[in-house]
């Protein structure tokens, strides 16, 4: 868990399932939900035209978080990955808990709280 309050949602997204494979040992297949269409069609259909177009999109302009995006290419090598869309709000127990705990957390900076929950705070959330 954490927060960044200088990033956008995408980056968030990025860096929570560039976390999920680095957590899981190599060589373990895994499965990654995610209610981002970017993040899933980013490692699943985008990555590669990326790098073979010198890290620019179709229009010719920049990939944007190209450094995360760097990062997930190196976590995903010799990986047997799973990706599976969710979609957001919609019910599905896990995407709601972490809706609840990015909102917890949102709402910890405004407040300037600066100590973690405990793990049965973050259990409850």
């Amino acid at each position: 868990m954490g927060r960044d309050r200088s990033t956008t949602n995408n980056t968030m997204e990025i860096t929570a399932a560039i976390k999920a494979l680095e957590a899981v040992p190599q060589g373990l297949p895994i499965m990654i939900h995610s209610d981002s269409q970017y993040v899933i069609k980013g490692a699943t259909q985008w990555l590669r035209g990326w790098k073979a177009k010198g890290w620019r999109k179709a229009d010719g302009k920049p990939v944007l978080n190209q450094e995360l995006w760097l990062q997930m290419d190196a976590a995903m090598v010799g990986r047997m990955i799973t990706w599976k869309w969710v979609k957001g709000h919609a019910g599905h127990p896990e995407n709601e808990r972490v809706d609840r705990l990015a909102n917890w957390e949102a709402v910890r900076a405004a407040a300037g709280a600066g100590t973690d929950p405990t793990p049965i705070e973050a259990a409850k959330a």
